[in-house]
């Protein structure tokens, strides 16, 4: 078993509350999940109005196939333009 999983910083500009953050996180997150099925959420800088990151995981039993799987999520998250992207992460792990 093949376990990939992602982290993805977000910067978000014109933000002037939690809640208008939190729709556009929600968006984000909606839109990937839509797309790919997967296990995503919020998962850092909950109070923030300038930063958001989500983390998501994808299991398979191929490495390249998560692999492909996580630049997919990485380049629709950037597609998505609704908010810029800082920082990416990526692990692969086989259990």
């Amino acid at each position: 078993m093949v376990v990939g999983t992602g982290k993805i910083k977000f910067k978000l500009y014109g933000v002037n509350s939690l809640k208008e953050k939190r729709s556009i996180v929600k968006a984000i997150i909606n839109r990937i999940k839509n797309q790919f099925n997967i296990s995503i959420a919020e998962i850092d800088y909950n109070d923030s109005h300038l930063w958001a990151q989500i983390g998501f995981s994808i299991v398979g039993n191929d490495s390249r196939v998560v692999n492909s799987k996580l630049d997919k999520v990485f380049n629709l998250a950037d597609d998505i333009r609704l908010a810029q992207i800082s920082d990416t992460q990526m692990e692969i792990i086989h259990v």
